[in-house]
Parts: C-alpha cells; structure tokens; sequence
C-alpha cells in the first residue's frame, strides 16, 4: 500500500506532539521543529500533486478496512491541489511567526501544526463523519489561535466564533445522522451509490443537504452566515489570520466535493442549481459594500477574503467544467494573497505607531517605497487586474458563463471589482500619501520579515506566469469531479458492497 496519502496528517500532528513536550523548553525549538514540518508538508504535497496530475486517484485504507466499514483517505486533484496551496500558504505564515508573534501567547506551534491537521484532513478524508473530526480538530485549533495575544476585541471576537461553530456543530452531526438512517453509510461514495435509491425518501434527504449547505455555508463565510470572518480576521494576529485564510476554503471544499459527488445528480440537487449561484453573487456583493466601509486595513483584507468565497461560489454554481475550473484556478491566487496581504498589514501597521492600521493620517512608513510597492502589487492582485491571476480567473470565469444567460453573474463580478479597486485605492492613499510628514523610527529586527509576504505575493506572479498548465490543471480537476464514477471506482471498486 501506497503510505504517502497519510503523510500530511502524521506529519502536523507529530509537530504539535513535540511542540507539546517542548513548552517549558526554548521557543526557538519550537520554531525548528514547526518550519521543519512546514517543509515536509510542502515536499509530501507536491509529490502528492504530481502523482494525481496523472489522474490516478490514490486511496488510504486505514487499518487495511475495506470501504466502505473502514476509514479511507482519498488524493484525486483536488484534494492535492488544495494540500499544496496549504503548504505554500503554511510556510511563509510560520516564518512571520518566529519573528515575534508566536512569544504573544503560549503554545502558537502546538495549535498551528493541529489547525493544519484538521485542514489537510477535511481535504483528504473520503467520509462524512471523519470530515466533521477533522473539522472539529482544525476549529478546536483555530479557537485558541483565534486567542493568541489577547485582548478584549479577540476576545469578543473569538466568543461569537465560538458560538457560531458549536452551533454548526450540532447541525453537522444532525444532517450526518439523517444521512446514515436513510442510506446505512457515511462513504461518500458508497452515498453516491446508494442516493440513486433514495427517491422514496426525497424530502429528508433534500433536508439532510440543506442542513449540510448551513454548515459548509458558515464554514465558508456565505451570506448570511458571513459576519462572524470580518471582526475575527481583523483582530487576530498577522501569522493566525494568514494562516485562517484557507479555512474558509474548507468550506467551500465541502460543498464542491458533496455537490459533485453526492448530491447534485439526485433529489437535493435543487439547492445547488437554485440557492447557491444568488447566495454566491449576494455575499460578493455584501463583500464589496465591507470594502467600501472598512476603517482599518485588516478588515479590509478580511472582506477580500468573503469577497473570494463569494467568487469561487459563484464559479461553482454553474456546475460546469469551465465554470468549475476557473473557479479552481482563482482559489490559490485568492488564498496566496489574502495571507500575503495579512502579513503585509502587520508590517505596514508596526510603521504607523499608534495609528496601526487604521485608514486615517499617520506617519510616512520607513520604508515607503518597498512596502507601497508590495502594497501596490497585492492591490492589483487582489482587485483583479491584469496581468495578474485575479485578472485571468476572472476572464475564465466569465467567459465560462456567456451573457446573456450570465448577465446578473458579469454585471456583479465587474461591479465588485470596481468596488474593490476603488477600497484598495482609498487605503493605498491614505496610507502612504496622506500622511502627516513625520516618520517613525523602525525597529531593526523587521526587515527581514518581509519576506514571507514577498513569498506569497510572488506566488501570484507566479500562477500568471503559469496560467496555461494551471488552468489546464484546473479544468483537469474539474472534469473528474464532474465524473464522479472514476472516484467511486477508486473507493469502492472491487470490494463487495452490502
């Protein structure tokens, strides 16, 4: 058997094991061990993702229990794309972190390396109920990070987090449970099978989805259920908030992976043709309206982080290849700079003095030039223009969904984005043109952490560069998605099913 696929659970989970027995011990241990973790993860992940680049869909089998009485890991794709993009995202935020964020609290590398395990494990987990472990491992994980630091706003903040998830919770287990008594199994893809026989009891099942789109909704900052990401992203610390960027994109993985799989081709397929494409263009809408009101830069980033979601929904619920694909080819670019422009925001701010990151006049930054230029770099990235991938995932999608039949999706997605460029462009302005004169001394020791920002802008860059493979990859990921048969012939095939 084939070990790989259960490496990126093993590897996060030994780093917060280690970190756990160096607590009372040097942080700088600590920090060794995470980064190296944080290496292995992005080495495991990109060979993950050229193996399923073939299209071979690779399947884990814990304790050799065939499927579907026993827990299976599944690598097609998707689910490598989405390990390399947590990998890549990971590493450049532990980096920030060991310049001085993680002393703010105890135990930063015990709950960073559990968070990835969560995250890693709801992309490759091929069960429901292990999709709600995982979920309940990366939101135990994401509780106390949310906390790191301190202070009365994270402390609100993290409250009404918490509160929302537990209630997400218990919906999850609830939806889970009608699953299991209608179809006796919680594989997904043995649910495949076994939907196609569930006519009979069409409204529980129908009701069983939505309470599934609610929770992956909330997971995902969908609207309405969105108001809990900007208050919670704007107070935490730079590396958390960097790292909390792709936790949305759980949520949005959740409902991709059981739309495709389980179900879009039987009776609950109502609410992914009819809710999700208005829910979609709404919550780009409500995202844009944030960016417009946003009194401080870190909320700002953490409205572009609705505004994607709002995004790749959008791609997604035209359950097409193209549509799909484009929507897979903008979610690294979208993820990539929401961190890199967190981590960005915490160097601006720390130049500012008591002003931090609040859109009013302050001091010239020490370094004007570099950090406007990056500033400017994430604008554009973020806001879409070309010759950026925010520019080409856009065109994609687009052109995915032709007008007229797609003229409420081409007037919202150019709308926002207008929105967007002109919120960067008022934050921009105020942050390094509207100053007072002055500027502050800067502490040595932050030059060198501009670098992992850098690293994830330049990812960006990067995906332009490679557009071609990349959206190639993507529409790649989106065909097999849309053929579900080759999954559920990996999970199940040959194995007897009761």
């Amino acid at each position: 058997m084939n070990h790989w696929p259960i490496l990126p659970l093993i590897l996060p989970l030994m780093a917060g094991m280690v970190n756990l027995l160096l607590t009372d011990r040097a942080i700088e241990r600590q920090r060794m061990v995470s980064l190296v973790c944080g290496v292995a993860l992005l080495a495991v992940s990109l060979g993950l993702l050229a193996s399923a680049a073939t299209g071979e869909i690779a399947v884990y089998r814990l304790g050799d229990w065939p499927a579907p009485f026993g827990i299976v890991l599944v690598v097609d794709r998707l689910s490598a794309l989405l390990l390399v993009i947590t990998a890549l995202l990971a590493l450049p935020a532990l980096v920030h972190a060991c310049g001085g964020d993680d002393r703010r609290g105890r135990n930063f590398h015990v709950f960073a390396p559990l968070l990835l395990l969560g995250v890693n494990g709801a992309f490759l987990t091929g069960d429901l109920f292990n999709l709600f472990v995982f979920f309940e491992i990366l939101l135990i994980a994401s509780y106390c990070l949310a906390l790191h630091g301190g202070g009365a706003e994270r402390v609100r903040a993290g409250l009404h987090y918490v509160v929302l998830n537990l209630i997400g919770s218990a919906l999850f287990l609830v939806g889970v449970g009608v699953l299991y008594g209608l179809a006796g199994t919680l594989n997904m893809a043995d649910l495949a099978v076994r939907g196609a026989a569930l006519s009979g009891t069409a409204g529980l099942f129908t009701a069983a989805s939505l309470l599934l789109l609610v929770v992956f909704g909330l997971k995902a900052a969908l609207l309405p259920l969105h108001l809990w990401l900007p208050a919670l992203y704007g107070s935490v610390t730079a590396p958390v908030a960097a790292l909390f960027a792709i936790m949305t994109k759980v949520g949005v993985y959740a409902i991709l992976r059981t739309c495709s799989l389980i179900f879009h081709p039987f009776p609950a397929a109502g609410w992914t043709d009819g809710l999700l494409p208005p829910l979609a263009l709404v919550t780009l809408l409500a995202a844009g309206i944030g960016l417009l009101g946003a009194p401080r830069l870190r909320l700002l980033i953490a409205y572009l982080v609705v505004l994607s979601v709002g995004m790749l929904l959008a791609g997604i619920g035209q359950f097409t290849v193209a549509s799909i694909g484009a929507a897979l080819y903008y979610l690294p670019h979208s993820t990539w700079v929401a961190g890199g422009m967190f981590l960005l925001a915490d160097l601006i701010a720390a130049e500012r003095g008591q002003h931090d990151d609040h859109l009013v006049r302050g001091p010239v930054p020490a370094r004007p030039l570099l950090l406007g230029g990056l500033f400017f770099l994430g604008a554009v990235a973020a806001a879409g223009l070309p010759p950026l991938a925010g520019f080409v995932g856009k065109l994609l999608l687009l052109r995915a969904v032709p007008i007229p039949g797609g003229v409420w999706l081409w007037g919202t997605v150019l709308l926002t984005s207008l929105m967007t460029l002109v919120a960067l462009s008022r934050a921009g302005s105020r942050l390094f043109w509207g100053t007072t004169g002055e500027t502050l001394a800067r502490a040595e020791e932050s030059g060198w952490r501009l670098v992992p920002a850098v690293l994830l802008l330049a990812l960006s860059v990067a995906l332009s560069v490679g557009a071609a493979p990349a959206s190639r990859y993507a529409e790649a990921a989106a065909a097999q998605l849309l053929s579900p048969g080759g999954y559920i012939e990996a999970v199940l095939g040959g194995e007897e099913k009761p």
